[in-house]
């Protein structure tokens, strides 16, 4: 499929809209070249010269006056009578020439609103379409690719799509019917004066051909960067802590105008040429105006092929002609950056989505939450591993800690039970079988994940608690609340759980946005849960709140911790310790305490004063791990 068929396929859902829109434009073209003809009988009654062909008609042009007397015969002198009053007969046709406008102008109405209605239901298709490729994208597109070139693509670049599927398209398909109206009415007065009047338009298509291919160039370019500005805005606003207190508002400065700059110049680059087809063809037009008026003012004095007043007609139309005939001139030149637009927009829409259903892939229903890595490695790049050779079996209901120096591959694999990436070899089953072979909504549905980095929408906390949770009510949301620890500190807030709690949770604490993301996952009930330790950052009050509701939320479930304070994985059923992507320890904390290995080594690093491991309590029974 070409670039121009597969923009044009997004108007073939409306063709009923189109077709009113097409008949709408149609009508309009027809009545406002209409509207210069009337000039004929007016300005022949105005002068008391009678209506062309009657009391001396002319006749000098083969069959040229005698058609257009016959379209005013079947037309205006059988409603006006312009052989009586001369000043009835000039009341009459003005009459007329407001009915015609008044008529235009109604089709006007009805072509902008039904184009609009296009457009606008286009634009919407198109960003639905974007924004739902968007959110089926694999995390790995998300990580190699600005935040600000995603958005700059729905917004920016579908706005300049937009605008060629319809605004442009509808301007062009308007100034077809214009330049076919005018040229049938300039024929039935002067086919010689005509093709006069065509003189000039090879020209006027060649200075816009010779602009095409450049301009497209520097649309593209210019899209590009519209989309790192939105990029340096984007992580400028993001980050904008670490700005302050680097005090680096200077650096941003200097590095957001380095982008405008380049924007500006690549913008006005393209601008430049535009413009200067501009005066090109009006020069070229103006010529063609000049050659109208000499060969015009012939026929009219010396062959006596057209009277006065169909002259002055047909200068009217001549010039009304000029301005679609430019328009149509310049439509390849005006719709580079909607065709660089959609070319930006396609290829996002390529953007291929390696983690899906597999073929008769089954739903994941009441799992028990038996977790198995069997020969599993996996590498970001071809031919640099990050997970090597793991082998391991987590029973349901157990808790598992992943711990290790940063880098080992914690992460990593807790995020390949959840599907964000698909293994390289081996395989990674839960209940026994294989992740690929769920379907990607129910494995990731049996599964609540709470996140380092807590993230919470710009909306109330209830929405925020409730969010994946379809119809939760009130007192579960409350009781999910008081499990979390939250439910204090929240009908302590003005407007309690109604309270919005701005753009990624600004207006709570560390501690609150935790214990609201752990009240989202007391609320969803999943029988397996992911938890990366969060309470590294919070002071002592709110560790202990939430430790407390990590307790609660643990209960009964298939837990993997990716653990960063080791005093909290104490009581883990299984300790995991990666290194280098491979498992190099594994075993409760006294025995691996005990062994003197990394584990003992990173736990000492956290707790210097540690000599022995802890006899607080009884050692929690060990999982037996299969090799």
């Amino acid at each position: 499929m070409t670039l121009y068929t597969r923009v044009l396929s997004y108007l073939r859902p409306y063709p009923f809209a189109l077709a009113a829109a097409g008949a709408a434009i149609f009508a309009f073209a027809a009545l406002d070249a209409s509207a210069y003809v009337l000039l004929i009988p007016f300005v022949d009654t105005l002068f008391r010269a009678g209506p062309t062909g009657g009391g001396g008609a002319l006749s000098g042009e083969a069959g040229g006056p005698d058609l257009m007397t016959r379209v005013l015969d079947v037309t205006v002198y059988r409603l006006v009578d312009v052989e009586g009053d001369p000043l009835q007969a000039v009341q009459g046709i003005v009459v007329l020439i407001l009915v015609v406008f008044l008529l235009k102008n109604v089709f006007d109405f009805a072509r902008t609103y039904l184009v609009a209605w296009v457009e606008q239901t286009v634009t919407r298709d198109l960003r639905n379409e974007v924004y739902d490729h968007v959110l089926r994208l694999d995390l790995s597109f998300f990580a190699g690719t600005k935040v600000g070139q995603i958005t700059s693509r729905i917004t920016h670049d579908v706005e300049q799509l937009r605008r060629l599927l319809t605004t442009e398209l509808a301007r062009l398909l308007s100034s077809g019917f214009e330049v076919a109206a005018l040229v049938a009415l300039m024929l039935l007065l002067s086919w010689k004066l005509t093709l006069a009047a065509f003189v000039v338009i090879p020209g006027t298509m060649g200075v816009w051909a010779l602009l095409v291919k450049p301009l497209r160039r520097g649309d593209r370019r210019v899209l590009d960067l519209a989309g790192e500005v939105s990029a340096r805005i984007q992580e400028t606003l993001s980050g904008i802590r670490v700005v302050k207190s680097s005090s680096a508002e200077e650096m941003e400065r200097e590095r957001f105008r380095s982008v405008t700059g380049d924007y500006h110049r690549t913008f006005l680059r393209a601008e430049r040429l535009r413009a200067l087809a501009g005066p090109l063809t009006e020069t070229l037009a103006t010529v063609g105006t000049v050659v109208i008026l000499l060969y015009g003012a012939r026929l009219v004095l010396s062959d006596g092929a057209l009277s006065g007043a169909q002259f002055v007609s047909f200068i009217a139309l001549s010039l009304k002609l000029y301005r679609p005939v430019k328009y149509a001139a310049k439509f390849p030149t005006l719709v580079q950056p909607g065709l660089a637009g959609a070319e930006r927009v396609f290829e996002f829409l390529e953007t291929p989505i390696t983690i899906r259903d597999r073929p008769g892939a089954k739903v994941l229903r009441n799992p028990t939450g038996a977790i198995t890595f069997e020969n599993v490695t996996f590498e970001y790049r071809p031919g640099e591993p990050v997970l090597r050779d793991i082998t391991m079996e987590i029973p349901a209901g157990s808790v598992v800690a992943l711990v290790g120096p940063s880098g080992a591959g914690k992460s990593t694999l807790a995020d390949l039970v959840v599907r964000f990436h698909d293994v390289t070899s081996g395989r990674v089953t839960v209940d026994g079988v294989d992740v690929r072979d769920w379907t990607v909504s129910s494995l990731r549905a049996s599964m609540g994940i709470v996140p380092q980095e807590t993230v919470l929408f710009h909306d109330t906390i209830a929405a925020n608690i409730t969010y994946g949770t379809k119809d939760a009510t009130d007192l579960e949301i409350r009781r999910a609340a008081r499990a979390a620890n939250a439910h204090g500190f929240i009908t302590a807030l003005r407007g309690g759980y109604e309270m919005v709690v701005g753009e990624r949770g600004t207006r709570l604490s560390g501690g609150e946005r935790q214990r609201i993301a752990l009240a989202r996952a007391i609320l969803s009930d999943r029988p397996i849960l992911i938890l990366d330790e969060a309470t590294s950052a919070l002071d002592t009050e709110s560790e202990r709140l939430v430790q407390e509701a990590v307790g609660r939320l643990m209960g009964g479930r298939t837990v993997l911790v990716i653990a960063h304070r080791l005093s909290t994985v104490r009581r883990a059923d299984l300790i995991l310790v990666l290194k280098g992507g491979r498992i190099v320890e594994r075993g409760d904390h006294n025995s691996l305490f005990a062994a003197s290995g990394l584990y003992r080594r990173l736990y000492e690093l956290q707790h210097p004063e540690a000599a022995f491991p802890s006899t607080e309590s009884e050692p929690a029974p060990r999982v037996e791990v299969r090799a």
